[in-house]
């Protein structure tokens, strides 16, 4: 089994300086020097069949309230599956976008391993605007973290590139 760790997010996060609520998850890969926006498709590009179903029931439900529409965007210019690209450089890529509830960030960050390749983390950064944003964040929470362990812990068994 894939260990996926919690670690610690630093707040105030660079990428999104208001986040009120943050969490972050790490694995080791076993590609060495990997970029950052390999990791983010990997771990995010191609969701799971019921993390999709998850979405879509999201999607119906946040419509009355005039959300955003979570999206799968395959292959789209400056996306990452459903997540829009706000920076990248080779250790780092940062996904997400800002809405009425809530503005969100995704930081996908990978750092040297030594010979054990490469540590990919993922940093949720979440600024909750109002009452409906902690209740949302409340109630997504588990899924969230559910997602995230699993796509993260895809990286840990995949194919090693070379470069």
């Amino acid at each position: 089994m894939t260990h996926v760790f919690s670690e610690e997010p630093a707040l105030p996060h660079p990428a999104l300086i208001e986040a009120d609520w943050a969490d972050r998850y790490a694995v080791i890969s076993p590609e060495r020097a990997m970029p950052a926006i390999r990791a983010a498709h990997w771990a995010l590009g191609q969701s799971p069949v019921w993390v999709r179903g998850l979405l879509d029931i999201r999607n119906r439900v946040v419509a009355p309230f005039g959300l955003k529409a979570a999206e799968t965007k395959p292959g789209e210019a400056g996306f990452v599956g459903a997540f829009a690209i706000v920076s990248e450089r080779d250790d780092q890529v940062v996904l997400g976008f800002d809405d009425k509830h809530l503005d969100f960030r995704i930081v996908i960050e990978v750092a040297s391993a030594g010979p054990a390749g490469s540590k990919v983390s993922v940093t949720t950064l979440v600024n909750r605007h109002n009452t409906f944003g902690r209740l949302y964040i409340l109630a997504v929470t588990p899924f969230h973290r559910l997602i995230v362990r699993t796509t993260l812990g895809r990286l840990a068994g995949r194919p090693v590139v070379s470069r």
